[in-house]
């Protein structure tokens, strides 16, 4: 695969793109009325196009921005999963979720890379 733009070798860019597809495929049959299912397209293209902008940015603080912009958007899309599913859609929650949290690992390691003055401690525990 020939890559045009270096956001595009990213990992955690082709992750971001899997779970768009994941939304796609798993939200098809959902209403377009329902607000959750509006916010979690929206909360998923966030997450892509903000890892994008981040890794185009020449400073570091700029970068992580972005990449924490990023990862608020991860979480946001965790909980509108969760939102569909409480009012009884039927979706694949645990390959979402899969996905979600690959995508929360590899920012915070992004993150990490390129800040590290900053302190950050994050929680990984998913029990």
């Amino acid at each position: 695969m020939e890559y045009s733009f270096g956001h595009e070798k990213l990992k955690v860019y082709k992750e971001a793109l899997c779970f768009i597809k994941w939304v796609t495929i798993n939200t098809n049959e959902i209403p377009k009325s329902i607000a959750a299912k509006k916010h979690l397209d929206e909360s998923s293209t966030s997450i892509l196009l903000n890892i994008a902008e981040g890794n185009g940015r020449y400073t570091n603080k700029d970068k992580c921005r972005f990449f924490d912009i990023s990862k608020g958007s991860t979480l946001e899309s965790a909980a509108c999963i969760d939102i569909l599913k409480i009012k009884g859609f039927e979706l694949d929650e645990k390959e979402g979720k899969i996905i979600l949290r690959n995508i929360y690992s590899m920012l915070i390691g992004l993150i990490k890379a390129n800040s590290k003055n900053r302190l950050y401690e994050e929680s990984t525990n998913y029990s």
